[in-house]
């Protein structure tokens, strides 16, 4: 496919918005779709060709956005109410626009019966059940979320999440992601495809902040949040800390080494970069 016409969807969130510099890097006419008008001038600085607002919910909306695209890179917001349904309605619009080529940003194992899991696969499904190429994405737990914890832990010493600090888990960057989205969206070699996307290392929270406090120059310890401290907006978590605490998110990093042709970013490169800009700040 060359120098396709691309709709991303929450062009203006941090997932969604790290695929657009990669697409115009690849020479891809980007179209970013976005919820309200103050984001368009950011996305389009990022290396969209234009923003569009839209809401996901708003079937017509949807058809101007797809108007003209020949592919869609989608990814949900978490936990979104009605996710599948949602993704599912999306779907139908790209079909009924005559979209060929539709990347899903998914997650790792979507057959768990986790609510930000299962709500993938009907999307997935509906997918499936379409005559559009594709690829599925399937990454694990992101780097970037750590960067919203990063100073508190450097100031307190404590990384606390609210499950077992014993279960080991798969991380990636999700510029590397990102990465592997412009590629699907951008050639044929990912045509049909469903890639497990994990940096190297199965780690836990005690190896975590062992990476840490090698970072920040002082010791960091693991520490379990108890979820019930966390409030009711945390609600549609809990299934997941759950299962977090006697089962991790384990992969394998060989698909994403194969498809970058290059070692994926590792968690100590990232937490560098996040101690760098926090130093850059002050």
């Amino acid at each position: 496919m060359t120098h396709p016409k691309i709709l991303a969807v929450g062009a203006a969130g941090k997932f969604a918005g790290a695929v657009i510099p990669e697409l115009a890097r690849r020479g891809a006419w980007v179209r970013g779709l976005v919820k309200q008008d103050a984001d368009k001038e950011g996305v389009v600085a990022a290396g969209a060709s234009e923003a569009v607002t839209g809401d996901l919910r708003d079937i017509e909306s949807l058809r101007v956005a797809l108007t003209g695209m020949d592919s869609v890179f989608y990814i949900a917001p978490a936990f979104f109410p009605d996710e599948a349904e949602v993704g599912k309605a999306v779907v139908a619009a790209a079909m009924k626009a005559g979209i060929s080529r539709f990347v899903f940003s998914s997650v790792i194992h979507p057959v768990l019966g986790l609510p930000n899991h299962a709500a993938k696969a009907p999307v997935e499904a509906a997918v499936l059940n379409s005559d559009m190429e594709y690829s599925f994405l399937h990454p694990t737990l992101f780097f970037q979320n750590y960067a919203s914890t990063w100073s508190k832990v450097s100031h307190n010493g404590v990384l606390a999440e609210p499950w077992s600090s014993e279960t080991r888990f798969s991380r990636v960057d999700y510029r590397d992601v990102a990465e592997t989205a412009a590629i699907a969206l951008t050639e044929d070699r990912l045509l049909f495809g469903t890639f497990e996307l994990c940096a190297d290392g199965w780690l836990n929270r005690h190896d975590v902040a062992a990476l840490m406090a090698r970072v920040m120059s002082r010791p960091v310890r693991a520490e379990r949040t108890d979820p019930g401290s966390l409030g009711p907006e945390a609600a549609p978590m809990r299934p997941m800390f759950e299962h977090y605490d006697h089962a991790g998110l384990l992969g394998n990093p060989l698909t994403l080494r194969a498809v970058l042709g290059r070692e994926p970013r590792g968690l100590l490169a990232y937490f560098n970069e996040l101690e760098s800009s926090s130093i850059e700040e002050t």
